[in-house]
């Protein structure tokens, strides 16, 4: 609002004077059409004679307006929601996407709104968009999709400091969707699908060693301890007839294989 230093002159305190004039005589009449009612969540910026007629707005209640000389405007003070549509963007990382969001804001200054903006709602949006766009320019697609929050956070502090001599506040950005063409999906598909396996493999691989490991450790226990190799024969054979089959395999020690093989080689 532009420094009021210079007061109405004589011809505008003439205007207003007349303007009080009329409305005593045609009171009550006129007094319906002086006074206004603003609600709650409302201000009403006043103009007489072309100036503000404080820095502050007036409301919410009953407020006087002099015909003639008095115009005003209402502004609301609520929340607005303001979807931005769908941007064609090109990543850092060379990745055309189309991302979507969501700006909420309100207005905490109704004089700054009508006097600092032709349209407060329009230049809010076009620069939401624009905002979007730069700040998505700067990002990888991994980025991207990873750090919303982050994204979403940076966007309202640019927002909130570029829209601030707007009387706008702007409470929070959210990013709806970020849709990527279906070539670089099944990109996407196809890596993550190789990176599971290689990660099964590297499992499989840590399964094997650890159980060669243990069947290492066995082999040197059951070494000290030959009877404890045919205890866990006749344990096998236990599990194996609990099944009900009909055929029981019995395992033939080793070492009678052995002594058979040196009487072989020694006829």
């Amino acid at each position: 609002v532009a420094d009021r230093r210079e007061g109405l002159g004589i011809c505008g305190w003439i205007l207003i004077s007349l303007s009080f004039l009329f409305v005593l005589i045609t009171f009550p009449i006129s007094i319906w059409t002086c006074i206004k009612v603003i609600k709650e969540y409302e201000r009403a910026v006043v103009f007489r004679l072309g100036r503000i007629l404080s820095k502050k707005a007036k409301g919410p209640g009953l407020i006087l307006i002099l015909p003639c000389t008095d115009i005003f405007i209402k502004v609301d003070l609520r929340t607005v929601t303001c979807k931005i549509p769908p941007q064609e963007i090109l990543t850092k990382d060379a990745v055309t996407t189309q991302v979507d969001g969501v700006v909420y804001y309100r207005i905490h200054s109704a004089v700054s709104a009508v006097a600092n903006v032709t349209d407060v709602h329009s230049a809010t949006f076009l620069l939401a968009q624009t905002t979007l766009r730069n700040v998505l320019g700067t990002k990888s697609l991994a980025q991207l999709l990873a750090g919303r929050e982050e994204i979403a956070h940076n966007i309202q502090t640019i927002l909130d400091s570029a829209t601030d001599h707007w009387g706008i506040k702007v409470a929070r950005v959210e990013i709806k969707d970020v849709r990527i063409p279906v070539a670089m999906q099944r990109a996407m598909a196809a890596e993550a699908e190789a990176a599971r396996e290689a990660r099964a493999k590297v499992v499989a691989a840590e399964g094997e060693r650890n159980a060669s490991k243990a069947l290492k450790q066995a082999s040197m226990v059951l070494t000290e301890s030959p009877a404890g190799l045919q205890l866990r024969y006749l344990q096998t054979l236990t599990t194996l007839a609990a099944e009900n089959n009909s055929t029981i395999v019995f395992p033939l020690p080793i070492n009678m294989l052995e002594a058979l093989g040196q009487k072989n080689r020694g006829g």
